[in-house]
């Protein structure tokens, strides 16, 4: 760690000044050179994360021979930046001429050592033949998900190598976030002093910045603490909240390090925890209506079931959700009944609220089996406009409850509002691409699902029901 600082004072940084690593930076570097095979360093923007990704990677290449530094950036453009932060590092240090940069190649060798440092932009198809001494991962947040990550982790150990993640905070729910949480969860040591935090489970470090839990975010002195960089100061973070261009969650998310959602999210977290219910609250063998979304191919299928106690108080049951093979075919409809029949053993499904057009047979099926009322819902904007405004009210008002299923819970919180032409609005997905890594936050079957079927609940405050029962 000693030879690290002095080497680090030979360097110039983009600001024409020498590097002086900071007491947090210095924490966590002592922990990669404590050998710990995985190292997460999670801080706000602006808080050094890049220069210092690049100090360690030259080090690593000037000290060890044959050495390979494969570093990977969310994109193209971020790994532009990457580039360019080290190679500034070795033009403007005389103690670094002995490497060579090669800009076409976003590559930097050394000439004496053997060693390289390669920049990629994250997937895990270019990255496979891959064998690192020193893996860095940059923004791990912004990557689509974390195979690249997964697979330069499983090759570590055929030269001792280590991996080294640096972030923000991401999306909750994305795969990033639910990976930080576990190593929080798992942690055999942990220590927490105000704004940071440090995290040792099974071979990964995790050092964190953040506002605490409940911490102001309005609060100047607070957002300081959580930005360990000396650089950054009250006054720059007065200036930078109060800029017209600045938003909540930009604030939150990327300034104070929080898990935050995007502005056009449907139903806020808060909203949907408040509305949390006891896992048992719905009785065995009490009547039920449910909403199924039906999916065969792509997306998932969603059996929701909603009792109604009273007009004012709904519970929304944990729902099954089915996904398709992911190899191409379609889902086996024989696995579709067999929700429908484990449902309706423990609560007799009443009514059931779908879209027949995608599963005529199905509809057919449950209502001769099942003897419950098949109301068809379709899912045009003008049906799902109304699905949307009756769902949303319902748990304004503190009508409409659920159990606290964690698979519901993330196709609610995965959602978006979709404005439409006329200025309602309906759920949507947040990205229409299935591929990259999208499909698990695009999911909002059970949401969906769930929509349709609380749309029944409300019928009797609308003067024109939007339902056509099957004969």
């Amino acid at each position: 760690m000693e030879h690290f600082r002095r080497w680090s004072r030979e360097i110039v940084l983009d600001n024409e000044r020498p590097w002086r690593l900071e007491p947090f930076q210095e924490a966590f570097v002592a922990d990669v050179f404590g050998g710990a095979p995985e190292c997460w360093l999670v801080v706000p923007e602006g808080n050094g994360k890049t220069s210092l990704i690049a100090g360690l990677a030259l080090y690593h290449c000037a000290f060890r021979g044959t050495a390979s530094v494969p570093v990977a950036a969310s994109s193209k453009e971020q790994a532009e930046i990457l580039y360019r932060q080290a190679e500034g590092m070795v033009f403007r240090s005389d103690s670094l001429q002995q490497f060579k940069c090669q800009e076409g190649y976003r590559r930097i060798k050394h000439n004496l050592m053997g060693s390289r440092i390669q920049i990629f932009a994250a997937d895990d198809r270019t990255g496979d033949g891959v064998i690192p001494t020193l893996a860095l991962l940059d923004e791990l947040h912004r990557h689509r998900d974390l195979r690249l990550y997964r697979t330069w982790r499983g090759k570590l150990v055929k030269r001792g190598g280590q991996v080294i993640a640096i972030s923000t905070a991401g999306e909750p729910g994305s795969e990033f976030e639910e990976t930080r949480e576990r190593i929080r969860q798992t942690a055999v040591g942990h220590e927490r002093v105000g704004a940071f935090g440090r995290f040792e489970a099974n071979g990964v470090v995790l050092h964190e910045w953040a506002v605490p839990e409940g911490g102001d975010v309005e609060d100047m002195g607070v957002v300081k603490a959580a930005n360990p960089l000396g650089a950054v100061t009250v006054a720059e973070l007065v200036g930078k909240r109060g800029s017209p261009t600045m938003t909540i969650e930009h604030w939150r998310r990327f300034v104070c390090n929080l898990p935050t959602r995007s502005g056009h999210a449907a139903i806020a977290e808060t909203e949907w925890d408040a509305a949390e219910e006891p896992a048992d609250m719905i009785p065995v063998g009490v009547s039920v209506d449910a909403g199924l979304d039906v999916a065969w191919k792509w997306d998932t299928t969603a059996l929701v079931p909603l009792w109604v106690r009273d007009p004012d108080f709904r519970v929304l049951g944990a729902p099954a959700i089915l996904v398709p093979p992911r190899d191409g075919r379609s889902l086996d409809p024989n696995l579709v009944e067999r929700a429908l029949i484990v449902l309706h053993e423990r609560n007799p499904i009443g009514t059931l609220v779908m879209d027949t057009s995608r599963a005529e047979q199905l509809a057919e099926w449950a209502s001769a089996e099942l003897g419950c009322t098949v109301i068809d819902r379709p899912q045009s904007n003008r049906f799902a406009a109304e699905d949307y405004s009756r769902f949303t009210e319902a748990l304004r008002k503190g009508w409409l409850r659920h159990t606290g299923d964690p698979g519901l819970r993330r196709h609610v919180l995965n959602a978006v509002a979709r404005v439409l032409p006329y200025g309602d609005a309906r759920f949507d997905r947040p990205s229409q691409s299935r591929l990259g890594g999208e499909q698990d936050r695009r999911v909002i079957d059970a949401l969906s699902a769930a929509a349709m079927v609380n749309s029944l609940a409300g019928v009797g405050q609308s003067a024109e029901p939007m339902f056509e029962v099957l004969a």
